[in-house]
């Protein structure tokens, strides 16, 4: 009887130590999350800057730099994926700290919102077929034919221009009837161009002219989170500093986009 009741209480000692083990490790493993969070809201379904891969991994140059920034200034990230509307519900509604999703500096949103320094910045280019000499300015659009997709400012920017405009269904079937000779041209963003080049290196396609006039892209707050936005700031401007970002837009399109 006493020896049983002897091995009860070895167990029950046991188990008391294994538990008391158990509750350290978790401890242990506790320390990461109690850094702050930075709550990135992001569409997850734009590529090359917010997109799964096929691994189903969320990954893109603006994810990448979020991830930077967060790394930084010693914080946690969270990502918080949601198609464009329904990202920016989400941040109204304080469901998330700052947007990275190539939001464009603009002076209507910056009444409502706070903007970081810019970490991206793009250019409207005139894109042609690699063998066109013809067309070298955008004034020697006048007359020809722009393949545009209709929703685009570029299509306004080239009918201005004095051109003849091809609807298409995006930035891909543009370049292509440019290098099947069949549009002389398209208008659209500088970074635009070195992504698609990037994936299809050898698109008989080139930039014969970009614009003087540039587009910033940053990191967007809430008007009241000031505090947070200088932090942010701060961050991305080390990050430029240090060539990290350098490092990213080179990794994703081949060419600093940074500047």
């Amino acid at each position: 009887m006493k020896k049983s009741l002897i091995a009860v209480a070895s167990i029950l000692v046991v188990g008391v130590l294994f538990l008391a083990g158990c509750q350290s490790k978790s401890d242990d493993s506790s320390v990461s999350s109690s850094k702050k969070v930075l709550r990135v809201g992001t569409e997850g379904t734009y590529s090359p800057f917010s997109y799964r891969d096929d691994n189903d991994k969320l990954t893109g140059f603006d994810v990448d730099v979020a991830k930077a920034v967060a790394k930084k200034m010693d914080y946690e990230v969270k990502f918080v994926e949601a198609p464009w509307d329904s990202m920016l519900a989400a941040f109204d509604a304080k469901k998330t700290d700052v947007v990275f999703n190539q939001v464009s500096i603009t002076d209507e949103r910056k009444e409502k919102y706070l903007f970081s320094t810019p970490y991206s910045v793009s250019h409207p280019a005139l894109i042609v077929n690699k063998d066109n000499d013809d067309i070298k300015d955008f004034s020697d659009l006048k007359g020809k034919t722009a393949a545009q997709s209709l929703t685009s400012n570029y299509a306004q920017m080239a009918e201005d221009l004095g051109a003849d405009i091809s609807s298409v269904d995006g930035f891909s079937k543009a370049v292509e009837l440019v290098g099947d000779n069949r549009a002389a041209a398209t208008l659209n963003d500088d970074v635009t161009y070195y992504d698609y080049l990037k994936q299809k290196p050898n698109a008989p396609i080139k930039i014969v002219k970009t614009s003087d006039e540039s587009t910033e892209v940053a990191a967007m707050f809430h008007k009241d989170d000031k505090d947070l936005a200088d932090k942010v700031d701060k961050a991305i401007k080390e990050l430029k500093e240090d060539g990290t970002l350098t490092k990213l837009s080179e990794k994703y399109f081949d060419k600093d986009i940074t500047k």
